[in-house]
């Protein structure tokens, strides 16, 4: 008897011996970790290759961010595609349409690649999507700043970055709930621009406004491109005075117009800080870890991700940030 129990106490002993062995093993393999956006060379998702690229020399991995030379679903396909064939370890992505990403991203998950996404709650072929915030708690806290400044009331227009672009719709959701809610003498006159988070198109688009609607007061962006491309055409008209452009940017594309004027507000959460935690969530499942509610990611804002109660693959930071001309010199990028 006490020999048979002294070889189950061996052999057990054996098992977690592998088991540590293995884990050991995992935990100390480098992985190729890929990020994929919507559109490479903009202000915003430079910011997230700093800290794609931070992530991989903080834990020795292989990371880096590419995308399409313009805003296209169809490129990033094709660029997922490609991804999937050089057999990388994991992708992190933030889609321009994530219904159009779902069959490629089914293929990657497939052949054995996490996947990560980041604005895009409604992604399906994923292991988990990281958000920011609530987007539509987002976009309401944009509409109260929109509306101070346009004495709540008056014509205001928004714009997104595409109608397929999840976020920035959730935002707007969220700011033209809050303005029927709250705001009744304001009027919505020209709803979802779409600018394909490009600044040109943004400036272009927002020259019609002024013209169509002599009697604009606001302007609520959400791509990036929109307050720089926004103001500059405010700017050009000498409007800084009675029409307030506020949105998603980064002082590095809007901080001149926050100086003129024709700017009044942007809000942001740092991409660098995106891009990191996305990639950390990755490496976590590459090398055995769960994603659990209440975790904390080492990242500010993410410090107690919290799993959205309708959707257990979408996760949820507190990371939003305000933006005016007296702090705005607290941000170089």
């Amino acid at each position: 008897m006490k020999r048979r129990i002294l070889l189950g106490m061996l052999l057990a002993m054996m098992v977690v011996g592998l088991v540590s062995a293995q884990t050991a093993k995992t935990a100390s393999k480098k992985f190729t970790i890929a990020t994929v956006v919507k559109v490479d060379g903009i202000a915003w998702f430079d910011r997230m290759r700093e800290g794609v690229v931070k992530f991989g020399k903080d834990t020795g991995n292989t990371t880096f961010l590419l995308g399409p030379a313009k805003a296209d679903a169809a490129e990033q396909v094709k660029i997922i595609e490609g991804l999937i064939a050089q057999k990388v370890d994991a992708i992190c992505v933030v889609p321009f349409s994530p219904e159009a990403l779902e069959p490629v991203l089914k293929k990657a998950r497939d052949a054995g690649i996490i996947v990560i996404s980041h604005e895009a709650t409604n992604q399906q072929n994923i292991d988990y999507d990281i958000e920011a915030f609530v987007n539509e708690e987002y976009g309401a806290h944009m509409m109260d700043n929109l509306a101070k400044f346009m004495n709540y009331e008056g014509e205001y227009a928004n714009f997104v970055g595409s109608l397929t672009s999840k976020s920035h719709n959730q935002w707007m959701d969220g700011a033209e709930a809050r303005q029927k809610e709250k705001y009744p003498k304001m009027k919505l006159v020209s709803r979802r621009n779409e600018e394909y988070d490009d600044q040109n198109i943004a400036y272009q688009k927002t020259k019609e406004l002024l013209t169509k609607y002599p009697n604009l007061k606001g302007i609520l962006g959400s791509a990036s491109t929109t307050a720089p491309g926004a103001g500059l055409a405010v700017e050009e008209a000498g409007l800084q005075n009675k029409v307030s452009v506020v949105g998603t940017s980064l002082v590095s594309s809007s901080g001149q117009y926050l100086k003129s004027g024709a700017v009044k507000m942007i809000f942001f959460w740092d991409p660098a800080d995106a891009g990191y935690v996305m990639n950390k969530m990755a490496l976590t499942l590459l090398t055995g870890g769960k994603i659990t509610d209440g975790m904390n990611l080492g990242v500010k804002g993410y410090e107690k991700i919290k799993r959205d109660p309708q959707n257990p693959k979408v996760f949820y930071g507190q990371a939003w940030v305000d933006v005016t001309p007296a702090n705005m010199n607290q941000y170089n990028f």
